[in-house]
């Protein structure tokens, strides 16, 4: 019986540079680029690109998309600003995909 040694966490599918903690999880029913995609309410050695809007399945959000700090690959967005009132919840939020993401320590 192996003893879990630190906080479940997530990391980058590419280097696996940790990038968020489950605990941070908010929702696993979002839809990102490729798929399924979590969103966190904090994450970690994650850079963020310029702010743009985008029209999402949810409406007009501004958003900008995050990368690995290491090997620079997207993950997925922060949330800056969410225009409709039912959707402020996001605001400064991260979606990671799934598919760009990988469990350690579970």
């Amino acid at each position: 019986m192996g003893e879990l040694v630190g906080p479940r966490l997530y990391s980058c599918c590419n280097c696996r540079n940790h990038v968020s903690l489950h605990d941070d999880i908010v929702s696993k029913d979002f839809q990102g680029k490729h798929g399924r995609a979590f969103l966190f309410s904090h994450a970690m050695n994650i850079v963020a690109g310029p702010k743009e809007d985008r029209h999402l399945t949810t409406g007009l959000h501004t958003v900008a998309d995050v990368y690995c700090v290491d090997c620079r690959e997207v993950l997925g967005w922060k949330y800056e600003r969410a225009y409709e009132a039912s959707q402020r919840y996001k605001e400064g939020k991260v979606i990671l995909e799934k598919s760009k993401i990988v469990k350690e320590n579970w």
